[in-house]
């Protein structure tokens, strides 16, 4: 039986949108209207390398059985029957509202696996409510947006840890294969590179730039670990690209992107560094992925001690927002230093998977703040008095106090650089939101 994901929640949430999301199409009706959907509507779904059966729902109404919001919750109960994973859908925008607590407890009184989903949460008006979702005490909430396709990265992590055979066959890792894209621009050895990893010729290769059209996927294992290995087209840049088929092929490398855990950014050292390279690093740090930065063809540098030290100089003042990212030279082609890129990518993998408690944090921000404390600004000082973790995948922490809407980006960049040190987090994304009010968490110790 295919596995089965029901998306629920009160009415007007989003759960359509997100349904016509995830079947790639238009198929529920969606209007602002409460209760446009009364009966269940099931459609196959498909998020990244997932499929699977996917069931939209009436909103979470009680009624008499007789009633029309009583039949509507019938169709609802039974789709929770038959559903092996329930996608809790609540509006960021409007926060937590007596509803959903009600429809919390009664999805914890059904039992099953939940993931919790704070729908419309694009912009700065979702933030509260994202944060608001934790107080259901349903695990970390995924800030989404249906209607935009924002976070759907990150909800296909959530659903992929419940899915059938994930987690089975990764070596001990509960979230599944590692997944790793290898991007970079044309005939730079992408392609080559792949084969001499899986030890076999599984993709085309040659002279010829473009070779590669579609994101070809491979299953592999690594020292017992699975590892889920994208081989992409070449990104070349936008104003260049005109053909129709490039485009395409340019947009399902994107979509490989936001999908993979770890990407390796594959370079060639006679254009090391050019705009387009710097580019598609940056954009792997904007969609929060952990870089490996590849470069290749490594056997035909001249004096390779004074190039590597040129590159880190390079990477250190191109790129401070990934400062100290890993930096792998090797020849695909002779296969010379490719052992050196797995250890690289698991370890970037590892931190980009950190979790940081949150008494071990709030003793780090003191101390921070004892030794330099934030600058007067706006005619009085910024107090910072608690910190969390509130994802990781990258680690994002947010911070509480007064007035830190005042407080200098100078001062945020020092706080991202000293826990970046402190907490041994080279070169991977780190996210910090700073909120103003009292600290959520107060009633709780």
């Amino acid at each position: 039986m295919a596995f089965t994901v029901a998306i629920v929640g009160r009415p007007n949430v989003g759960k359509s949108t997100l349904f016509n999301r995830l079947v790639g199409k238009r198929v529920a009706l969606v209007d602002p209207t409460p209760g446009v959907t009364r009966d269940r509507r099931e459609g196959e779904g498909r998020i990244g390398l997932l499929t699977f059966r996917v069931i939209d729902t009436a909103g979470l109404e009680e009624g008499e059985p007789e009633t029309m919001a009583g039949r509507m919750r019938a169709q609802t109960d039974q789709a929770l029957g038959e559903a092996d994973l329930l996608l809790f859908v609540i509006d960021a925008r409007a926060g937590l509202v007596p509803e959903d607590r009600h429809f919390a407890d009664a999805i914890r009184r059904a039992g099953g696996p939940v993931v919790l989903i704070a729908n419309k949460a694009e912009g700065d008006a979702g933030a509260p409510g994202v944060l608001e979702a934790f107080e259901l005490g349903m695990g970390e909430p995924v800030a989404l947006s249906a209607e935009h396709g924002l976070g759907l990265a990150e909800l296909y992590q959530a659903i992929e840890v419940h899915a059938p055979g994930d987690g089975d066959d990764a070596a001990g890792d509960d979230d599944g294969p590692l997944k790793l894209a290898i991007i970079g621009r044309p005939n730079v050895g992408k392609s080559t590179l792949v084969n001499r990893l899986l030890g076999e010729e599984r993709t085309i290769t040659g002279p010829e730039p473009g070779l590669t059209r579609d994101s070809i996927e491979a299953a592999w294992a690594y020292e017992g670990r699975a590892i889920e290995l994208v081989d992409t087209a070449g990104l070349r840049r936008k104003a260049r690209v005109t053909e129709r088929l490039e485009k395409l092929s340019a947009s399902d490398t994107l979509n490989s992107l936001k999908f993979a855990h770890v990407v390796a950014v594959v370079l060639d050292p006679e254009r090391a560094f050019d705009r387009q390279d710097l580019t598609i690093v940056d954009r792997v740090e904007t969609e929060g992925r952990a870089p490996v930065v590849v470069v290749n063809k490594w056997d035909l540098v001249d004096n390779p001690p004074a190039f590597r030290r040129e590159l880190e100089k390079r990477l250190a003042e191109l790129l401070p927002q990934v400062r100290d990212v890993p930096l792998v030279t090797l020849s695909a082609l002779s296969g010379k230093g490719v052992d050196r890129l797995m250890p690289a990518v698991v370890a970037a993998y590892d931190r980009w998977n950190t979790k940081l408690a949150t008494p071990v944090l709030n003793r780090w921000l003191s101390d921070v703040v004892a030794n330099h404390p934030p600058p007067i600004s706006g005619g009085g000082r910024v107090k910072l008095r608690y910190i969390t973790q509130t994802a990781n995948r990258p680690p994002t922490f947010t911070v509480f106090g007064t007035r830190v809407s005042s407080l200098p980006d100078a001062y945020r960049r020092y706080l991202v650089n000293r826990l970046r040190d402190d907490f041994d987090l080279p070169g991977i994304p780190l996210r910090f939101r700073f909120k103003a009010g009292k600290n959520p968490y107060a009633e709780r110790k």
